[in-house]
């Protein structure tokens, strides 16, 4: 899945969420699904809850993590597909 620089997202309504220790637990509602997000994917849903960009998402984690931004970006777009799939997130449609 290929996402924008500019597109944001929205939680869904049916996703529960908690940090523990530093990581995320994820929950469907309607799935009854469990995920769970380590630190870095800690930090792509905060970002996302708090909602900023794709741009944006990239930007701060490579000022906060060592890595480089093709291996950063593959990692974000597989975690946001994944997210979507779900059904945890959808992006933000503009206007």
């Amino acid at each position: 899945m290929d996402f924008q620089p500019e597109q944001s997202f929205i939680i869904s309504e049916n996703a529960l969420f908690q940090e523990v220790s530093g990581e995320t637990v994820l929950l469907d509602l309607v799935s009854e699904n469990y995920f769970g997000l380590d630190g870095t994917g800690t930090r792509v849903w905060v970002l996302m809850v708090e909602g900023k960009s794709v741009k944006v998402i990239l930007n701060t984690l490579l000022e906060e993590y060592e890595i480089d931004r093709v291996t950063l970006e593959a990692d974000v777009e597989e975690l946001l597909g994944k997210l979507v799939e779900a059904g945890l997130i959808a992006v933000r449609e503009n206007g």
